[in-house]
């Protein structure tokens, strides 16, 4: 896939949340926000049907500067991002669900629904796309376009907590009060669902990357100690956790000593990363805590009764229900495949509101 596409030199090196497509026989991509990869980072992953089958690819290109091409795209540039000279660069062409490099993005669409499509591309697809609930309305005309340039014959956004609730397997359509919480990469979306909409909704701008930075941060001021991404994304896996813990678990870090630039071994405890994510965790809890106090008094009720969905990869923090629970009185439920019921809600999204 080398050398395959040429861009312009508009390039953004901005990580972002990935996206995720899925196919069917009747040739509709089925586009949602990535949540976890292999290794449980939000920002990366992607999943795809293709004739039954599934596979992943993340959101990010690698781009030679020199002969100003796109080098890989998805899979394969996420293996080389790690090992990339002076005159290559990566690149994340969509950042907390809005396009930050439009070029590239549509190329990168591109490509995706070539690979969803495989022998039927010579058919244009219908693509559904899930986003953000708080972005504007020009951040989803530029999604729109994107698509349509990239080849799709009909594009259809869902916000994401509806395409949530669908994958999670709620029953939208009844006139009961569902209370979701999808958090992300970029983006944690809290709203109350009923009767096919959102009757209460809020954004925040806080999820699973600032998760990572709030470990790096607190690694380098606690113990002097520089580590990167990868490295944080591990301890959030290994040892992270948004609530006490009665047995702390421990985990040893390697990184670059702050004040001499050698390389240096640091043990860290779930309990210190749970201080580390304290803020952040407390932001997502102050959001869902705000989106109760505006839910009508009948639907509250039914939220009560049914508990709160916590869905996306950063639901799978250890502990994230636990804390909701703790501080909002009502019951959490963490659903399974939490990284994976956007893409499937978004799938199913068009069949369920034809039949409303």
């Amino acid at each position: 896939m080398r050398e395959r596409f040429g861009t312009d030199r508009n390039r953004i090196s901005q990580k972002c949340v990935s996206i995720q497509n899925a196919y069917d026989a009747g040739g509709r991509i089925y586009a949602g926000k990535g949540y976890w990869n292999r290794s449980g980072n939000q920002k990366q992953s992607g999943v795809f049907h293709r004739q039954g089958n599934r596979f992943r690819e993340p959101s990010v290109v690698v781009y030679d500067k020199d002969t100003e091409k796109i080098r890989a795209i998805g899979e394969e540039a996420r293996q080389m991002a790690s090992h990339l000279t002076s005159n290559m660069e990566v690149i994340w062409p969509i950042r907390r669900g809005v396009i930050v490099d439009y070029n590239v993005m549509e190329k990168m669409l591109k490509y995706f629904i070539s690979q969803a499509m495989g022998r039927r591309a010579f058919r244009k697809p219908r693509v559904s796309i899930s986003v953000p609930s708080g972005i504007t309305e020009i951040e989803r005309k530029a999604i729109e376009e994107a698509a349509y340039q990239s080849g799709a014959r009909e594009v259809f956004l869902v916000d994401e907590p509806i395409a949530a609730a669908i994958g999670a397997g709620v029953d939208i359509t009844k006139p009961f009060g569902n209370l979701i919480v999808d958090i992300g990469a970029g983006t944690t979306d809290v709203a109350v669902v009923s009767v096919g909409g959102v009757v209460v909704s809020a954004s925040v701008k806080v999820a699973g990357d600032n998760f990572d930075h709030a470990i790096m941060n607190y690694v380098r001021e606690k113990h002097s100690l520089f580590i990167g991404e990868d490295a944080a994304e591990n301890i959030k896996i290994k040892i992270g956790t948004a609530s006490e813990e009665a047995d702390l678990r421990t985990m040893e870090v390697k990184g670059r000593n702050i004040i001499t630039g050698l390389p240096k071994v640091a043990t860290l405890t779930s309990e210190e990363i749970r201080t580390a994510l304290r803020e952040t965790t407390g932001q997502i809890v102050e959001t869902v805590h705000g989106v109760l106090e505006k839910t009508p008094p009948e639907l509250a009720a039914d939220i009560m009764d049914r508990g709160i969905v916590l869905t996306g990869g950063g639901a799978m923090l250890h502990g994230m229900d636990a804390l909701i629970e703790q501080k909002t009185g009502v019951s959490t439920l963490t659903v399974q495949d939490a990284m994976l019921v956007v893409a499937a809600g978004t799938g199913k999204y068009a069949e369920i509101m034809s039949r409303m």
